[in-house]
């Protein structure tokens, strides 16, 4: 798929739905599900490599982009969070590994950068991969960091970004559904949200009567996975059961999925 017909598929009548993975065995069984595209969740690989979110460098989370991707066999949208301080020399990194589009987001740490230096990676990002060869994917975290008006500073920050190259936004922590519909309204370009981060998850369908483009998932989908590692450690730790294994996928169910 090329970067402009993963582009279009933001225009389709619906939302754009796409899991985000954090490894290849989770890539191998979105893909198996039949999801079109996948994104990587930088969240959930920290997390698989046992650190916190924000803190994996560059190059380890180069090297899980790139399993991701040989592993996925559909395209992947990657998560490059701000640049990790070569916005430029990251993106590059990420067309040279086959990604058909990235994230990049307005904070550091957290905590929202000022707009204009933002605008400044989206950029560096939009001259180191020319419109049509990456989506870029510019996320707005006025929301999350608690700006003092998240809807106004929103529509500030995406009008910047639309202007320096990005080819849609992404409003994480925005959760009521009527602002959703208002940002839908007032942001000139496809508009992703994620669902399942804050508040009471709202569904494709109520998302797509707003006029959402594309929907992800975060890191959500990895803290599932892990709450159901942390309770089999009590468990056996506190009971000496195995429930788990109830649900567990069969051995041989995995070996078929992934290709033995």
């Amino acid at each position: 798929m090329t970067a402009s017909a993963f582009l279009a598929l933001h225009h389709a009548p619906g939302p754009l739905v796409i899991p985000n993975v954090w490894d290849g065995g989770s890539a191998k069984i979105m893909a198996g599900a039949g999801f079109p595209v996948l994104a990587t969740t930088s969240a959930g690989i920290a997390f698989s490599h046992g650190v916190p979110d924000g803190t994996l460098g560059r190059a380890a989370m180069t090297a899980r982009i790139a399993q991701i991707v040989e592993a996925a066999g559909v395209p992947v949208t990657a998560d490059l969070e701000s640049g990790y301080g070569d916005v430029a020399g990251t993106v590059a990194d990420a067309v040279a590994i086959g990604v058909v589009g990235v994230n990049l987001e307005d904070t550091d740490h957290g905590v929202l950068v000022e707009a204009r230096e933002a605008a400044a990676r989206i950029a560096a990002a939009r001259a180191a991969a020319p419109s049509g060869t990456l989506v870029l994917n510019a996320r707005v975290d006025t929301y999350l960091a608690g700006a003092a008006d998240p809807f106004a500073e929103t529509l500030r920050r995406a009008g910047l970004y639309l202007d320096a190259g990005a080819d849609c936004v992404f409003v994480p922590g925005v959760d009521d559904l009527d602002v959703i519909a208002e940002l839908v309204r007032r942001v000139p370009a496809p508009l992703n949200i994620v669902a399942g981060l804050t508040g009471t998850p709202l569904t494709v369908a109520e998302l797509a009567g707003a006029g959402v483009a594309r929907v992800t998932v975060g890191g959500s989908l990895a803290r599932a996975v892990l709450a159901t590692v942390e309770t089999a450690a009590h468990d056996i730790r506190d009971h000496g059961t195995f429930p788990f294994t109830a649900t567990a996928l069969p051995h041989a169910a995995l070996q078929a999925r992934f290709g033995a």
